[in-house]
């Protein structure tokens, strides 16, 4: 489903990634770790082409870096959903109206967007608190919010950077507990993370970014 093959890339001369095959299938759990810095972010950005690489290709399903179109890139962003550590939310919406604006910027009818709001938020445990304004939910909830987000649009894989950065560690272990309840589901989950608790708890296979090369890890 998600490929990378003798992917590099680098910022100002520095490699970030070198000479990286990858091969991601559907309705796996891969957890992504290393320093701050290391290139997590940077191999999540290209998955979602927000970067292309400097040589190698890219493939998510059937698109690929060498051959998308830019107008193609909105339709590839569709099939992931991304799920990142700065919230994103949009203060002046309820709960309801920022995960429907998912469907609404894609012309999706209005009864299909109820019926996809209403279904995501019940699967993160969100559908009593629907009509509540962002600041009115604790950070684990808001971070629900934006996994029914990222989720309305029935992706292939989820991506989520650093979902838990801003929690503390027992609602960091609910968010885990969330997302792997949707990987049971057959959502492919890409986990970039620096906290290694969360990976060992993750049951997930695991991937380390070091010196600009990706090694496959037993265990943390």
């Amino acid at each position: 489903m998600i490929d990378f093959k003798n992917v590099s890339i680098s910022f100002k001369n520095q490699p970030i990634l070198q000479n990286i095959n990858l091969h991601i299938n559907q309705g796996e759990f891969v957890s992504l770790v290393g320093e701050s810095g290391i290139g997590k972010t940077t191999l999540l950005r290209l998955i979602y082409m927000d970067l292309f690489p400097d040589s190698g290709i890219v493939s998510v399903g059937k698109f690929n870096s060498l051959t998308i179109q830019k107008k193609e890139i909105p339709l590839l962003r569709r099939t992931l959903g991304i799920v990142f550590q700065d919230f994103k939310l949009l203060e002046d919406r309820n709960i309801f109206e920022n995960v429907a604006f998912a469907l609404q910027v894609t012309n999706v009818k209005r009864k299909d967007i109820q019926k996809r709001v209403l279904r995501v938020l019940a699967d993160v445990g969100l559908s009593h608190k629907r009509s509540n304004m962002p600041d009115e939910l604790s950070g684990g909830e808001q971070q629900r919010v934006v996994i029914a987000r990222a989720l309305v649009n029935e992706p292939l894989a989820l991506l989520a950077d650093e979902p838990t950065g801003n929690l503390d560690p027992n609602t960091s272990f609910e968010i885990l507990d969330l997302l792997k309840d949707i990987n049971r589901k057959g959502t492919a989950i890409v986990l970039a993370t620096h906290n290694y608790e969360l990976v060992r708890r993750s049951e997930s296979r695991i991937l380390q970014i070091k010196d600009a090369n990706i090694t496959e890890l037993e265990s943390i």
